[in-house]
């Protein structure tokens, strides 16, 4: 038994669970990372793949293929059901997988404030799934407004909204409107794609709440130009197929649209409520697990809970923000914990997230950039921006496709992957106007 090796039990390919598998390489430990999927995600750039600039593909690489030259992990494809923590065992329906280490980073998904019934029409943008469902609406959306002969139709058709401010919601108008603006240019002959209305609503007081006000007062300003009509300190009260209705200053409006994305809130996978519940630590409003200051389960050393999961804390017990950076660090941190562990050395130093800044992407030519003291926007912060994403994809071979195509969009203002894949009824049902109501 002496000769056993450390068995660790990585539940989620994301970012935190590849970071934290990918520095157990040299350790002598045997490791098994299960997911759902058997794919890593890059999930910052489904905006894109959501707008035709990238194919699923290029933001995706097989879980295989990221761990084959790391002898002591193994991947397993299939869903986890629940937890036997007294015998440190992980339950997959039937099946039973022992650990001595635990790492759950099984990732969030798309919350809805208490409204399920709304996603049917407002899809989030946290899956591969998603992402190709709302290019789906998207183009379908002109397809069905270059055939209708009805107007008013026609306007709710070519109207978008995306309910959320942050870096997703604002990358992903501008996303629309360069699509809308330049991409689809000439390729109509009864519509105008460039006179789409795209809306962008935020409950907060301005746009990307996370950044300084002067970056959001710069990005705000580009939007505007780029023909984003803008609704800050604004709230939805209700979405349906054909409109959503939006509560500003104690006034209600309604919105005629047919495609509304979603981008306002993330809620944690379920297996926190199951982690909860086996261990009677405490879960916050987003779903996320209480966690001590090395990620692990108070009375739980060798159970942790880390990326979007986690609630964890900077030392002034302000929530650390769900971004992929967290994530990695965490990853590696438990990594470095289980490390002294297996060699015998204790290790007591708390995780400390060394927090690198924060950017977003407008359009073209267009980013902010909040790294440190350095706050700056424009051409140099698009660039920055690119290359930051370009080094975080997982694969060589992803940052080589991705890089191509960015040339191209670049210089060609084409967006290659403008396919309309998924529900074969959603074109149909669109060009049929629908009675308000």
């Amino acid at each position: 038994m002496a000769d056993t090796p450390h068995r660790v039990i990585i539940i989620g390919g994301g970012f935190a669970g590849i970071r934290a598998a990918q520095n157990l390489h040299y350790v002598p430990v045997e490791i098994t990372l299960i997911d759902k999927r058997n794919f890593h995600l890059f999930q910052p750039l489904l905006y894109q793949v959501a707008t035709g600039g990238l194919s699923p593909a290029n933001i995706a690489a097989p879980l295989r293929a990221v761990v084959r030259k790391q002898r002591n992990c193994k991947v397993v494809l299939g869903e986890v059901t629940g937890f036997d923590l007294p015998n440190k065992q992980v339950l997959m329906g039937e099946e039973r997988l022992p650990f001595d280490s635990l790492i759950v980073a099984a990732g969030a998904g798309n919350f809805y404030f208490g409204h399920p019934e709304w996603e049917k029409h407002a899809p989030g943008l946290k899956s591969i799934e998603e992402a190709t469902e709302i290019r789906a609406r998207v183009l379908s959306a002109f397809e069905a407004a270059e055939h209708t002969p009805d107007p008013t139709h026609r306007d709710r058709l070519m109207t978008m909204v995306v309910v959320g401010g942050g870096p997703t919601g604002v990358e992903m108008v501008g996303s629309i409107s360069e699509l809308a603006r330049h991409t689809l240019r000439n390729n109509f002959r009864t519509i105008d794609p460039a006179v789409t209305r795209i809306i962008l609503i935020e409950g907060h007081d301005r746009v990307l709440p996370p950044f300084p006000e002067k970056l959001s007062a710069k990005a705000l300003i580009v939007l505007r130009r780029m023909g984003v009509e803008v609704r800050t300190s604004s709230h939805v009260k209700d979405i349906q197929a054909d409109h959503v209705m939006v509560e500003r200053a104690g006034q209600i409006e309604r919105i005629d649209t047919s495609t509304v994305i979603w981008a306002a809130g993330v809620r944690a996978s379920p297996l926190g409520k199951l982690i909860a519940d086996a261990t009677g630590t405490t879960i916050d409003r987003g779903g996320r697990v209480v966690v001590g200051k090395d990620l692990s389960i108070p009375n739980h050393p060798h159970l942790f809970v880390v990326g979007d999961m986690a609630a964890a804390t900077y030392p002034d017990g302000k929530p650390l923000p769900g971004v992929a950076p967290v994530a990695m660090q965490a990853g590696k941190y438990v990594a470095n914990v289980i490390r002294h562990r297996v060699a015998g050395k204790p290790f007591t130093d708390p995780f400390h997230y060394w927090d690198k800044g924060n950017m977003a992407t407008i359009g073209r030519n267009a980013a902010v950039v909040d790294i440190y003291f350095f706050r700056f926007s424009g051409w140099f912060a698009w660039m920055t921006w690119l290359f930051v994403h370009l080094m975080y994809l997982v694969a060589f071979q992803n940052r080589l496709l991705v890089l191509l195509q960015w040339f191209w969009n670049y210089v060609t203002r084409n967006r290659a992957a403008r396919l309309i894949t998924g529900e074969k009824g959603r074109f149909e049902s669109l060009k049929m106007p629908v009675k308000p109501g």
